[in-house]
């Protein structure tokens, strides 16, 4: 007998979602920068009980492996963050811009959970000034050219990057499969 299978969330607020998730470094950190977004369905509305998580390199290039990662115990940056979206499907990181690994553009990846899906689903988040390095990507340079827009951040007014990510339809963003 087989046990059907179960979609991933509504996530319930009590210990996935937790204060400093989205504070990859300190908000007021040397080299702080915020990435921001919403989480679309395929009709274009907001998912408002999605759970976002970014994995990063520092700006070095190196991948923090130490103990209290989670919390930046006494380190200042953890290279992972959790945010829960709001009402409007909006999410946000305060983080470094991380630098290339190997032949690899400047990326933060990102999984999103989400109500109907059976597991996270994986994406990159690119940075919009790094155009030479997408180039070389051998990721990026693989996903078709009308597509590589979905993977690449963009600015707002105020400085943040902004990266909506679209789960399904039109303007869907790249997933990744592992």
């Amino acid at each position: 007998m087989t046990t059907p299978s179960q979609t991933v969330g509504p996530f319930f607020g009590h210990a996935l979602p937790y204060e400093a998730g989205p504070e990859v470094v300190p908000v007021t950190g040397a080299g702080a920068i915020t990435v921001r977004g919403r989480i679309l369905d395929g009709a274009g509305a907001p998912v408002p009980d999605a759970l976002v998580e970014t994995w990063q390199a520092d700006a070095a290039g190196e991948i923090p492996r130490r103990p209290g990662g989670l919390v930046r115990r006494g380190h200042g940056f953890s290279g992972f963050g959790r945010c829960a979206t709001d009402a409007a499907g909006g999410y946000w990181f305060t983080t470094l811009k991380p630098a290339g690994i190997g032949g690899d553009a400047p990326y933060i990846a990102v999984l999103v959970f989400a109500r109907g899906l059976l597991r996270p689903v994986f994406t990159r988040l690119y940075f919009p000034e790094d155009t030479a390095a997408h180039a070389a990507d051998p990721l990026l340079s693989r996903v078709p050219a009308e597509r590589r827009g979905t993977l690449v951040a963009g600015r707002d007014a105020d400085g943040a990057y902004r990266f909506d990510i679209r789960l399904q339809g039109e303007g869907e963003t790249v997933f990744l499969a592992f």
